[in-house]
Order: C-alpha cells, then structure tokens, then sequence
C-alpha cells in the first residue's frame, strides 16, 4: 500500500521498466540517458511520490547539494532575515541549507561545524565567534564569512553591512534633527561589533571638528533586556532635559523606548530613540522606531552567491560592503532650529 513505506529508488525502477542504476542516472539528468527513458522515470517517480536522498547521493557523489548557516543568534530577528535571504538564493542555486545558531559560544559553533562536515556540506557561511579560524581550515570547506568579526580576516572572503556609512548616516540625520549629544547605547566591550560601531563614531566627529569624548556612552547586551537596562541607568545620570539615544541595535533601542515609558516619559516627546538594524518588529512599535536598516535579506543572499563562486574555485577573497539606508518613523523629535522656530510661530 502506498504510503506505508518510503519509496525507493528501486521502486521507482521497477515502475519505470529500469534498471536501478537507468533509473539513477535519469533522476540525476545524466547526458547518456535518451529523453524517452528519462521521462518515464521523471513520471514513476511523481506517480509513487518519490524523493531523492541528498545525503545518501552526496556520500555516493562526494556532493551533497546542501550549504551550511552558522548564526551567531537565531532569536534576534536581523539574523533570522538573514537567514531567510541565503535560504532563498539557496534554493534558486537548487541547494538546501543547514542553519545552526552558535548563541556566541566558541565550542558551539566548533561542533556545529563539525556536524556540518559530517553531513557532507558543499560549503559553509559563517558569522565567527571565534579569533581563530583553524576549525574552518582545519576541515578543508570552502567557506564564507558575514558580520563585523569577518573584518578580522582580511584574506578571506566575506560578506557585511557598511556600518561606517551606516553610523554617518544615523549621526548627520540626528543632527540634522537638532540633536547633537546623543547617548551612544553600545554592546558588551569584548564584542568587534562595538569596537566598529565606536570606531566610525570617532571616525565622523574628528572629520567635522567634534571630540568624540563629548558623547557619552552606555554599554549594555544587545538584547531588549540590555537595551531597558542601559536606559534606566541613562535617565538615572542624565537630567540635561530631552534624552536623545543612538542605539547600537533594535533590540537595544525597543527595550530603550520601553524603559522610558515605565519611568512615565513619552517618546518623543521627552526621549528620542534611534535604532540599528531596521528589524521587522520597529515598524510595531509605538511610536514606530525610526533605524538604520541593515539589508538583511540581501546580506545572506549574497553570501551564498559569493559560497558558490568560492566553491567553484572563482571567489577573489574579497570583502563586500553593502550600504544601508535610513528609515524614519516617530521615535525622534524633531529639535532643529527651524522646526522649533515653526512651532513657536504657530503658538503666537
């Protein structure tokens, strides 16, 4: 009865008339076998409903048809769009995808990799937790990294979001907007993610005569948690008047927004918030968060073209920056000099 069992490829065979290895090598589009063969093979196998066993032709072919994600944080939404955009551009490539979540663990991710050797991955992108990359090399896959800790490996090939242009683009749009001390709600000290974030910061103020010390700075996990914990400790040092943060990802900046209105503080109205990343959830938020979007989908698509071209022995090892792009909802209040004149016209 059909449904009982799974289906073979000796089933498929046998109901095409074959023999098993015909019948292989027609389901594996060989140029020796002749249209009329293979479409009756292609037909018993849509009739009994067979599928074919990656695993099982990659350990008999060498190749396995699948690629392998290794994600530092599967909860956060931006690496779950990442996620999404290198499934897609797999399976347009007519690959599957293995996604592994490392949590930022060193012996995770180390058997993560491990598991993706076992299963025979034609090759692997990687945002690396650790300094060293011998795992990698160690098991011979070709590879691609993503996120801020590729930029420690200036050698090999990798995919990222521009934060230099980013961090500019968030920093000349809050002046713009009138704000010009922003609180900088960054990550934990031993992430690279930080130290590039903070790096671009410097970077902008020296190139327009502003000391970077004059920002202030909160460190916290990049976390809804870490970001409603580093703004409690901010409104508790901070009595200047309207409290203005450039958070070092949306997560950080929703948990800021929410520390905020527990301590009965309106946003914008007393307290603006500037996001990064440009996660899905922003959009729900009330007021909306206005953030710095990361291209996420892009980023994990073109990740898998650059693993495809590594895989085919034509990748440059090159790093590939993307830009990212400003997007503005309710979170900021507007303190430039001619809206405040605006509005103090209108009250006359």
């Amino acid at each position: 009865m059909r449904g009982s069992r799974r289906q073979t490829i000796v089933d498929v065979a046998q109901r095409a008339g074959v023999s098993k290895s015909t019948a292989a090598r027609a389901l594996s589009n060989a140029p020796e076998i002749s249209p009329a063969t293979r479409d009756k093979v292609l037909a018993a196998a849509r009739a009994l409903g067979y599928e074919r066993n990656h695993l099982a032709v990659g350990m008999r072919s060498g190749r396995s048809g699948m690629l392998g994600l290794v994600i530092p944080d599967i909860a956060n939404p931006f690496w779950a769009e990442v996620a999404r955009g290198a499934q897609d551009r797999a399976a347009d490539a007519g690959a599957s995808l293995l996604v592994f979540s490392s949590d930022w663990d060193h012996d995770r991710e180390a058997r993560h990799l491990q598991a993706l050797r076992q299963a025979r991955v034609e090759g692997v992108i990687i945002n690396p937790v650790a300094d060293s990359f011998d795992d990698l090399h160690r098991f011979g896959l070709p590879f691609v990294l993503i996120g801020s800790s590729a930029e420690r490996f200036p050698d090999t090939s990798s995919v990222g979001s521009d934060i230099t242009q980013a961090v500019r683009l968030g920093l000349d749009y809050l002046l713009s907007m009138g704000h010009r001390r922003p609180w900088l709600m960054l990550g934990p000290r031993w992430r690279i993610a930080r130290a590039r974030f903070l790096r671009a910061v410097n970077d902008h103020c020296l190139e327009r005569d502003v000391d970077p010390a004059s920002l202030p700075i909160e460190d916290g996990e990049y976390t809804v948690e870490g970001g409603h914990a580093a703004m409690r400790r901010i409104l508790e040092k901070d009595r200047s008047g309207h409290i203005c943060v450039f958070a070092a990802n949306d997560l950080m900046a929703l948990g800021a927004m929410m520390a905020a209105r527990d301590a009965g503080l309106n946003c914008p109205e007393q307290v603006s918030v500037l996001g990064f990343d440009g996660i899905p959830g922003g959009a729900f938020s009330w007021p909306g968060l206005t953030t710095i979007e990361k291209p996420a989908r892009a980023l994990g698509r073109r990740a898998v073209e650059s693993l495809v071209d590594e895989i085919a022995g034509r990748a440059d090892h090159s790093r590939i920056y993307l830009p990212c792009r400003l997007i503005e909802r309710g979170s900021l209040a507007d303190l430039s000099d001619a809206a405040v004149g605006s509005r103090q016209s209108e009250r006359v």
